[in-house]
């Protein structure tokens, strides 16, 4: 069985490269809505979808059709007192300095660490992988979820920035042995 791990359409934050995190319920921008209509993608049985705003839009565009099923541990990183920054506006202070110069580890000041939002989205993805297993789905998602399930599940394995993703973009996860490839 295979399971669609698409990014929600761009925000308004996205094009700006703001921290859009879990303290920011952003609507999809015209140009995020556009792009996501010119997509072909898989037909699926079930949708689960982040309760973010922006999750929940690119699902109803892309499976109006599909009742979504609402998963609150598949929201997005808590950036804290980076919510709603972009680099420009961080950079040069020395916590955000500390967190670049960790890779990302630390946590944001306020806010959460990679590390307990990855355990967050693997443990919820992991209580669905029995409804995964029996019909075809999608999760509509942020793409730090996607970097967590695949850096926990994809084979070959690599390592969580290296499943980076485009909005509106993602992986197929091929539960039979967890190998993955990209759409679209």
């Amino acid at each position: 069985m295979n399971v669609l791990l698409i990014r929600h359409g761009l925000t308004r934050g996205n094009l700006e490269h703001r921290y859009i995190g879990s303290g920011t319920d952003e609507p999809l921008c015209e140009e995020g809505i556009l792009l996501l209509r010119q997509l072909s993608l898989p037909s699926v049985s079930r949708v689960y979808v982040s309760p973010m705003l922006r999750c929940r839009m690119t699902a109803e565009l892309l499976y109006p059709e599909i009742s979504c099923q609402v998963v609150p541990d598949f929201r997005e990183c808590s950036f804290g007192l980076y919510e709603g920054k972009n680099y420009a506006e961080l950079n040069g202070l020395p916590a955000y300095q500390a967190y670049i110069d960790s890779g990302g580890t630390l946590p944001f000041p306020g806010g959460e660490s990679q590390a307990e939002m990855q355990s967050r989205c693997v443990h919820a993805f992991h209580l669905l992988l029995p409804e995964l297993q029996t019909v075809p789905s999608a999760l509509i998602v942020h793409g730090g979820t996607i970097m967590s399930i695949l850096d926990a599940y994809a084979r070959p394995h690599r390592s969580y920035f290296d499943w980076r993703v485009e909005n509106g973009h993602g992986y197929i996860l091929r539960l039979t042995d967890f190998s993955v490839c990209p759409f679209p």
